[in-house]
């Protein structure tokens, strides 16, 4: 596979902008892998839009060339791509207090990795309520890098259950702590203790670590 490379273009909010942009991309032969834009709110470009492209392939050099030519473009710059950046994601909703537990594991971990070179970083929500978690758990596979998604709550069920089980077929593995309700159930692993719950979920994403979620899938630790 070509080695991906990625601009940010800070750009004139006007239509067609990113149409223009994705031309010139394929144009010259270059793969689209991740894109994303949103309106500035704050800085001296306020008002403006930022656009982000991570590009497999083609005439990278000329592509940046070509669109630092158009008159909506302000600024470009070459940037890393955010898996070199962030890295995979860990992804842990919940109640506050447990999920604060989970991020401490998660935390310690990740941070023995990170140290060692690979680069894994951990994203916390505390929210409660089905419709709410159901919502945030839907939304995960949508989420650029996330690789793992840890629950920590008492009581899950209902919705967040249907939503665990699509989330589980989308590819992305589920650890869940021992709580009532019917998440557990369908859940790839039950954990106990918070801490190792976020600890587990950092190894089993990371490159180097031993661990393996299909090795345990359906138990309880």
């Amino acid at each position: 596979m070509d080695s991906v490379r990625a601009i940010q273009m800070i750009v004139r909010n006007k239509i067609g902008v990113l149409r223009d942009i994705t031309r010139i991309v394929a144009d010259n032969q270059g793969n689209i892998s991740y894109a994303q834009t949103f309106l500035i709110k704050y800085g001296e470009y306020a008002g403006n839009a930022l656009i982000y492209l991570e590009i497999e392939g083609g005439d990278f050099e000329k592509i940046k060339d070509e669109i630092s030519k158009m008159d909506t473009v302000i600024e470009i710059t070459e940037e890393k791509p955010f898996e070199q950046v962030f890295g995979k994601r860990v992804l842990i909703f919940g109640g506050g207090a447990l999920v604060s537990q989970v991020a401490l594991g998660a935390i310690s971990e990740a941070d023995r990795h990170n140290l060692r070179g690979e680069r894994i970083s951990v994203d916390t929500m505390p929210i409660i309520g089905e419709e709410e978690l159901a919502e945030a758990v839907r939304a995960v596979s949508r989420l650029h890098r996330a690789e793992i998604l840890v629950l920590a709550g008492g009581l899950m069920g209902g919705q967040i259950t249907e939503e665990v089980k699509k989330l589980r077929k989308a590819g992305i593995p589920v650890i869940s702590l021992n709580m009532f309700g019917t998440v557990p159930r369908v859940a790839d692993v039950v954990v106990s203790d918070p801490v190792m719950a976020g600890t587990l979920a950092v190894m089993h994403i990371s490159d180097k670590a031993k661990f393996d979620i299909e090795r345990v899938k359906g138990k309880r630790i």
